[in-house]
């Protein structure tokens, strides 16, 4: 669960985007309205949705163009998540079967190109040029992120700042665009506006870093998805690049060849090699570094429940285990 204080102010609010989210997704289709359904059903944390909430609601009153917007985010988050699960091939997201499990890699792909067509229907009837230049450069830069990613499976000799570039792209510019929106929706000053996407864009990086971490330490069950996920697919990041170059040569030999072959054969012995090397203490830091990056960029804010609730966010973020 997302902290309470974040429940305690946008509560109706997220009600309120269910509810657009609904009925955005209705088609003549049955099987669209049936994954659709499913996908709604299947919860997930609304962290984007909320941050177009929270946002706006530094600058007054959350209105109805607010909800259409933070539903268009989330929806935008969905149809992508449909299209990994079947590039990645996952079976488990969320602690439930992931769509293409359930329906089939055709069906799962086509639902998610409706999905995200369907956004940008929602984003014209907003009728906000920049909405839709920051939406429209937003998703492009998230498919470059996707392309990035698949050059960079089983390559271990990936450099730090190309792994965070590709968080940046596929992860942090969602996050960066809905808090960036919350701000122009509102009529914000463009100093507002920049330290928003700023506070955005260090959020979803301390996001994905603590995934990372998770992903290599956490509890299958409380983080919804099969431990060494991104292991097994080849996927170099963060706490295993830290841990080939600070481990013995053999411990360093392991953790490249699973990279390169993919595989949990050896996820055991992978685990205890990262652990000692120190490298989820290390990706920790750099995570809780990013929250802190979080709360100098909106410092300048008047005190406010939303307010309190964004730094609230940023703590969840590296203190979470889900």
């Amino acid at each position: 669960m997302t902290p309470s204080i974040i429940n305690s102010c946008i509560a109706e609010d997220m009600r309120k985007v269910d509810s657009v989210i609904r009925s955005s997704l209705h088609s003549e289709v049955a099987l669209v309205n049936q994954i659709a359904e499913y996908i709604i059903n299947s919860g997930g944390k609304r962290l984007r949705p909320i941050l177009v909430l929270l946002s706006a609601g530094l600058f007054g009153k959350i209105e109805d163009h607010h909800h259409q917007l933070a539903a268009v985010v989330e929806l935008i988050h969905t149809s992508t998540l449909l299209h990994d699960d079947v590039v990645d091939e996952s079976s488990k997201r969320r602690g439930k079967s992931t769509a293409n499990a359930l329906f089939g890699n055709a069906a799962s792909v086509l639902v998610g190109d409706f999905v995200y067509s369907r956004t940008f229907q929602m984003m014209v009837a907003v009728k906000n040029m920049r909405v839709m230049e920051i939406l429209s450069d937003a998703t492009n830069v998230i498919a470059e992120g996707e392309v990035l990613q698949l050059l960079n499976v089983h390559n271990a000799d990936i450099t730090d700042e190309d792994y965070l570039k590709v968080i940046h792209y596929k992860t942090a510019k969602l996050f960066e665009a809905a808090t960036q929106l919350g701000a122009v929706i509102s009529k914000a000053s463009p100093g507002d506006e920049t330290a928003l996407s700023l506070y955005g864009m260090h959020l979803g990086t301390a996001f994905q870093l603590v995934d990372d971490i998770l992903d290599l330490s956490g509890n299958s069950e409380q983080i919804g998805k099969n431990l060494g996920d991104d292991l097994a697919e080849g996927k170099p990041t963060l706490p295993l690049l830290y841990a080939m170059r600070n481990t013995d040569a053999e411990q360093s030999q392991m953790i490249r060849n699973a990279i390169e072959q993919g595989g949990l054969e050896q996820l055991p012995q992978v685990i205890a090699a990262v652990t000692s090397s120190g490298a989820l203490a290390h990706v920790r830091t750099l995570a809780e570094s990013e929250a802190e990056k979080c709360s100098k960029a909106i410092e300048h804010f008047p005190d406010s429940v939303f307010k309190q609730a964004m730094l609230a966010l940023a703590e969840f973020a590296v203190k979470r285990s889900f």
